[in-house]
């Protein structure tokens, strides 16, 4: 645990300094600011939206309320909605922070920040994206493991060769690559939300692919994404090259279901500072499986792939 604290103090010393904040140029102070201008930078800064930002009702409705007026306005799930002004109000209990937004010139209205926030999301499609991604993958992640699950039980009751990464492998580095670079990408992810969670909220407020435009952690984990994406393209087309239909498939379902679990594990571990040293060791046994299961040899009468010399076990031969 000690160690696992001090690999944690390592990390947080690299937020340090490194570049961890978008920049937002401020204006001189010199010069005249119109007060919505000033306004509009110091909400940019503090809650990472502004005047102007534009998002999308996500629940089945949100209630604006007409100051000082008591009366309210519904939006409904998929409407657009505007920021027009905040305001604080340091006595109110619930939140100290009210957002005006609008939906057209008619119906607008103030929302507490936390309520707003928690009803919709930016319209940008990387917004979109993340958004769904959270709030839905620990039913898509169990939803695949009760149908592997399932599909395991059948193949072992029909005494079938189930092909699965890590043990009964095909011959390709993409699946356990594939591993490396899931647990790399959530150690990094939890990392920015255990640490620097204001570059990740930054970052779903205003997203960006380009990795060389963020800050260096978050351009880490982009370069990670974008990695991750081609490595899982070769991935698919390597198996369905080396396995018939059925038995591809299959085996890329049971991969999706490892990954999900390396993303689990990887993400709230990562929480509690293990995380580090948990990806230091299984990046350490992926390269020795690696090296381990790579094959050496041809068969010189069939053409199989060999690890070592001896007796092919496709075709009998005997290859020295």
């Amino acid at each position: 645990m000690k160690a696992s604290r001090y690999i944690g103090c390592v990390f947080v010393l690299m937020m340090v300094f490194t570049s961890c904040r978008y920049y937002i140029a401020m204006p001189d102070k010199e010069q005249e600011i119109p007060k919505h201008t000033l306004d509009s930078l110091n909400y940019l800064t503090k809650y990472h939206y502004t005047l102007n930002t534009n998002f999308e009702v996500t629940s089945d409705s949100l209630m604006l309320q007409q100051l000082p007026l008591i009366d309210v306005i519904p939006v409904y799930k998929h409407d657009k909605l505007v920021v027009a002004e905040f305001m604080t109000t340091p006595g109110d209990s619930v939140d100290s922070v009210w957002v005006k937004v609008a939906h057209d010139q008619n119906v607008m209205g103030w929302v507490h920040r936390k309520e707003l926030m928690e009803k919709v999301v930016p319209t940008d499609a990387i917004s979109h994206f993340i958004h769904f991604f959270s709030h839905s993958r620990g039913i898509a992640s169990a939803v695949i493991f009760v149908v592997f699950g399932l599909f395991f039980i059948y193949r072992a009751v029909k005494k079938e060769q189930l092909r699965f990464v890590w043990f009964n492998d095909i011959d390709s580095i993409f699946p356990t690559l594939l591993t490396m670079l899931v647990a790399l990408s959530a150690t990094l992810y939890a990392g920015m939300q255990r640490f620097v969670p204001g570059t990740w909220e930054q970052f779903y407020y205003a997203p960006s692919l380009n990795p060389f435009h963020v800050p260096l952690i978050l351009g880490l984990f982009l370069c990670a994404v974008w990695a991750l994406l081609i490595v899982a393209i070769a991935t698919v087309d390597d198996v369905f090259r080396q396995a018939k239909m059925n038995t591809a498939l299959f085996y890329l379902l049971g991969l999706v279901c490892v990954c999900i679990i390396l993303y689990f594990f990887f993400t709230y571990t990562t929480y509690i500072y293990i995380g580090y040293a948990f990806l230091i060791a299984y990046y350490v046994w992926a390269i020795h499986h690696l090296c381990r299961s790579s094959y050496q040899y041809i068969c010189g009468s069939c053409g199989a792939k060999l690890k070592h010399k001896g007796i092919c076990p496709h075709c009998g031969a005997f290859n020295e």
